[in-house]
Parts: C-alpha cells; structure tokens; sequence
C-alpha cells in the first residue's frame, strides 16, 4: 500500500492527512471553516475532500486510525463537533455520518492555556472534554477499544499522568503504535511538549509553546529509509531554540524531507523581534534556525497559510519565507505557501521509493478536485547518522 500524506489549504491553519504504508489513517489538526461548508462560498470543501480520502468500517462509518491536535487554537480544531464523532461509539448515528476517531493523540499540558486572558474555543473545549472521558474509561478498565483510545503526548504536573504509563508517551520517546498495534512503515519521535519546571515557565508555555513537536517517518514498506515529517503546530522561538539545547547534539533529530513551516510562516518561530517593528533588523535566533535548519536533499517546506505579501503582516511573513527558501538552496528544495496555489485541490506526495516523498501532480479545475499528498519524513528509532558536511540523503532505491 503506498503511503500518502495531504495538506488541504485551509487559509491560516492547519489540517493534514496522513496514510501510513500499512494504511493506517492519521489526521493532524483540522481547520473546517464555516465559508468551507457553504457550498456558495468559493472557499475549498476540505470537509468533503478529507471524507472522499477516508474508509468504512463493517458498520458503514467514516473512520480515522488516530487524530492529532497539536495544540487548541481554533485554526487547529475548527469543524471538529460538527464533523467529528464525540462520545461512546454506541451513541454514532448514521443520520449524522460524521467520522469515528479510533484513537485521539492528545497533550495534557495544551489545557493549561485556558484563564481570563486565553479561553479555549468551543471545539477545543469539546476535544477536551472527549480527552477527559477517554482517559477515566482507561482508568476504570485498563483498556479500551476502538472509540475510546487515547495517547497521551507529554507527561502532566504534578505526576498526574503517573498511572497513564501504558498509554503515555513522555518527551524524547519514539512510538510505533496506532491503536495499540505496531505499523511498520510508521514511527513518530515526540519532541514536545515540554514540562514547565517553575511557574514562569509554565505561564511561557500556556500560549502556543505548548504545541506539540513531532518528528513522524513513514516508508514504503518498512522504516530502512524512511521519509521525514517535522510537524511543530504554533511553537514559536523559544521553544525551538530549548529543544536545539536539547536534541543539538545530534542534528539527525530534526531532519525532514517536509517541515510544516510553523505557526502558518510565521517570524516568531525564527526570531524574538518583531518583524512589523523592527522589519530588516529584526534578527534570526541561530539555535532557531539550526533546528528549523536540517533538511534533506530536495526537501519541501510548506506554509499553511494565505498568500505571503511583501508587507508588515505575520503570519504569514514574507521575511520567514526568504528565511526558509535559504535554508532550502543549499539541498535544492522547493518552498511552497498553500494559499498561493491555483485551485481547490490540497498538496500531496507520495512514498513509492526509498528516494523521498513524491510531489504529485495537483488537479485545478474544480472545487473538490483530488487529493494532494503530502509526503513524511519522521525520525525513526535508532536513527543515529551523524550530520556531515554534505546533505542528507536517502538510500539507494529498492
């Protein structure tokens, strides 16, 4: 089975899809605006086009493997009560078709945002509501089945998350499991979020520096050589200069064949100025950008975002563009911004060789044109090359 991921254009957001080799469905994040479900507006029916790409399981309900969501922002889980499945699957009614999640990937810490000064959304109040139930029924049974799964990304304060071993991953670990059972073309090296050691720390850590980063790998029939995903949802400069701290030592952890350009393009991932108040002055943080910086040969970064104008707007940021484009010169690889392309049709690759994600040929004519892929490249378990002076690459062709 050919493994394929899609980024659907979503304005300022996020939603991508992601088919393993052993065709396990992943989504991360989703942005389903209300212009996207009105069939008079000329906004992309990404709804649609994300149901169009999904199976049926025995009973004749839409269904997805796992469901990531980086962080609460409401252009990371905008559509989810209405599209989304919520609750005991036993309550799923057919007149409401909506998609069944088997198993939520879910950070206890992303919570913690919610005060007078950053409330959560209706759709991020529901994730955690549903988040909740799934882990009191792991709680009272020790188990759970398709509906009520959840993985737990990053540990809680406290030792809150103490008793979750069986279904906590903390930061540094790498997992191959989906529902419980181990996909051999899939494997995902969790990054952050990181666990806030005092309270000012944790007050930096409530905005979006409680997204979470993950390195995913998917390959064509197993992980030999895997292509290389870097997801960060909104983390910002901060956190991107504490995990190069951490993880520098080896580069090879942050290498990608696709980085999702984080927060939608935005300058506050590379730099702490401001770019609309200091513009050309404004200054890149070198850990920053050593961590954003670890492409391999003919990489691709994308920003999910609206058009990039040469003007004081951020996200996204014409300068972080400029920025990513020369962190691709060196390994020839392509920069490119959703919102830019004709079309209704997401942005596709994928994995058929060892040789990287393939970039497929997209479809303009129509709002609910076919899928683009988007091809992964996560850092897979044990992958230990040291950085040279020379690009990465992948193996030779099976």
């Amino acid at each position: 089975m050919t493994a394929k991921t899609t980024h659907f254009k979503v304005n300022n957001g996020d939603m991508t899809l992601i088919k393993t080799g052993e065709g396990n469905f992943i989504v991360v994040d989703i942005n389903i605006r209300a212009s996207a479900d009105d069939p008079n507006d000329d906004a992309p029916d990404v709804a649609k086009q994300l149901k169009d790409r999904l199976s049926r399981d025995e009973d004749g309900r839409l269904y997805i493997d796992a469901f990531m969501l980086t962080h609460p922002d409401a252009d990371h889980c905008r559509g989810l009560e209405k599209h989304f499945h919520l609750g005991p699957l036993d309550q799923w009614k057919k007149a409401d078709d909506k998609i069944v999640i088997r198993e939520m990937w879910s950070s206890p810490i992303i919570f913690r945002r919610a005060s007078r000064k950053h409330s959560l959304c209706p759709d991020a109040k529901a994730w955690a509501a549903e988040a909740r139930r799934r882990v009191r029924e792991f709680r009272a049974n020790g188990y759970a089945y398709d509906g009520d799964r959840i993985k737990i990304l990053g540990e809680d304060i406290d030792g809150k998350t103490d008793d979750l071993t069986e279904i906590l991953v903390t930061g540094g670990d790498v997992f191959q499991t989906i529902r419980g059972v181990t996909d051999n073309t899939f494997s995902a090296h969790l990054l952050a979020p990181i666990l806030a050691e005092n309270d000012e720390e944790a007050e930096f850590l409530s905005k979006n520096n409680s997204s979470i980063v993950i390195n995913i790998s998917l390959g064509k029939t197993d992980l030999q050589y895997p292509s290389y995903y870097l997801l960060g949802g909104d983390a910002e400069v901060g956190i991107w200069e504490k995990l190069w701290g951490k993880y520098g030592d080896d580069p090879t952890q942050f290498q990608y064949d696709v980085l999702i350009a984080p927060h939608h393009c935005s300058w506050h991932s590379l730099s702490w100025d401001s770019w609309s108040d200091f513009g050309e002055d404004a200054e890149v943080s070198d850990d920053a950008r050593s961590a954003l910086g670890q492409p391999i040969s003919g990489a691709s970064i994308i920003a999910s975002s609206k058009e990039i104008k040469d003007d004081d707007s951020d996200p996204p940021c014409i300068r972080a563009e400029r920025e990513y484009k020369s962190i691709l010169k060196p390994v020839n690889g392509q920069f490119t911004c959703l919102g830019e392309l004709a079309g209704d049709a997401p942005l596709e690759f994928e994995i058929t060789t060892s040789a990287g994600p393939k970039r497929l040929e997209r479809s303009v004519a129509s709002k609910l044109a076919a899928p683009t892929i988007l091809g992964l490249s996560g850092a897979a378990a044990g992958s230990q090359t040291a950085l040279g002076s020379q690009p990465f690459k992948h193996g030779d062709d099976d």
